[in-house]
């Protein structure tokens, strides 16, 4: 099954409002819709990379450096093609994330095809572990003025909706006030419901200490990246040595090397590796095999449209992230067959591949 072309398309939707978290200020939600098409008549098709940074480089660098190294290859042969595109991330004098970025979609939608082909979905091809995944939705970004009252309600909402949990948005006031959000959101969402607070890299080692102590009666299932980014990796295997509260990162992380270090460093419960960000499918498979043999939980961050095939594929996967339609329109609009989510668990897709029914008016209206 030899590639002929690949094609990437840029998609972008305006959110309902803008959000915020701590470090971020998010007014849109982006895409690069990406296909390989084959001279078997199987066209592998994937979107991913999700925020504006970069969009135009990474459309430029699959056209002008990953495609013409792949034009002619096998399909099948996804390892040796992510490899024969790694050249295009040690080019020193230009941002080598841009490159991994655009690895990732190219490899996204190789791997669509040999599912296509094999007439398989990709999880049951990579061996498989469940058919369904946990699903935590993301919520509590920050409003005009703090509203405690309308964090518990979010909460509440979340837990009616199927969700089994929430990534809650803290790290942008005082450990103090947001461990008042997260015990509100507590008190809104009841017992059993997962709750993540994710400070988003915001405070410092004291700062994340003393709210990890403050949240700890409150059943935390995960504290995501609390602490600044300079020395994250010391400062979370500090945090993690000091209090009972399992810490998740490595979204920010971008090669599997970068989250083997934080395993060795015993830093990490749980690795929220990126796929879209950190070179694809492929990278983050080797990333769960890591994560495994160090006792480390495994997710994808974002993007459910391949994590959540991801996560049921391994025995260490801990469940999906999927963003409510004010924070990614886009998912909701693009997907026609976006899986239901009851009782806490999203159902996988069971067509071949990602298992993706795009809204192709959509497409062409996002594209035009």
């Amino acid at each position: 099954m030899r590639i002929e072309r690949i094609e990437a398309i840029p998609l972008r939707m305006p959110l309902p409002r803008p959000l915020k978290a701590a470090t971020a200020f998010i007014t849109h939600r982006c895409t690069v819709l990406t296909r390989v098409y084959t001279d078997q008549g199987i066209v592998g098709e994937c979107f991913g990379n999700n925020e504006d940074t970069g969009q135009a480089e990474i459309l430029r660098l699959i056209r002008d450096e990953l495609a013409p190294v792949l034009v002619g290859r096998d399909a099948f042969l996804v390892e040796a093609c992510w490899e024969a595109m790694q050249p295009a991330t040690r080019d020193i004098l230009r941002d080598r994330r841009m490159a991994i970025r655009a690895i990732a979609c190219v490899d996204a939608a190789l791997w669509d095809a040999v599912g296509k082909a094999l007439e398989v979905p990709l999880h049951r091809m990579w061996g498989g572990y469940a058919d369904d995944v946990a699903a935590y939705a993301m919520g509590g970004y920050y409003r005009a003025e703090d509203d405690l009252a309308g964090v518990a309600r979010e909460m509440e909402s979340l837990r009616a909706q199927g969700f089994a949990g929430c990534k809650l948005k803290v790290g942008a006031l005082s450990p103090q006030a947001d461990a008042e959000r997260v015990r509100a959101a507590r008190d809104g969402a009841g017992p059993g419901f997962k709750l993540m607070p994710d400070p988003n890299q915001g405070w410092n080692y004291e700062q994340a200490l003393t709210f990890a102590r403050l949240v700890e009666p409150l059943d935390i299932f995960w504290l995501e990246e609390p602490c600044h980014w300079a020395n994250d990796r010391q400062d979370l295997a500090r945090l993690r040595r000091t209090v009972p509260v399992p810490i998740c990162a490595g979204q920010s992380e971008i090669s599997v090397a970068g989250c083997r270090e934080l395993m060795a460093a015993g830093a990490i419960d749980i690795c929220n590796y990126d796929p879209s960000w950190g070179g694809g499918p492929t990278a983050w498979r080797k990333v769960a095999a890591l994560a495994q043999a160090h006792g480390v939980g495994v997710l994808s961050h974002l993007e459910p449209q391949v994590g959540a095939m991801l996560a049921a594929s391994v025995p260490n996967g801990v469940g999906v992230e999927v963003m409510q339609p004010n924070r990614d329109p886009l998912y909701h609009a693009l997907v026609a067959n976006r899986p239901v989510i009851a009782d806490g668990r999203l159902r996988l897709p069971d067509g071949p591949g990602w298992g993706l029914e795009l809204d192709r008016d959509v497409e062409k209206r996002l594209s035009a």
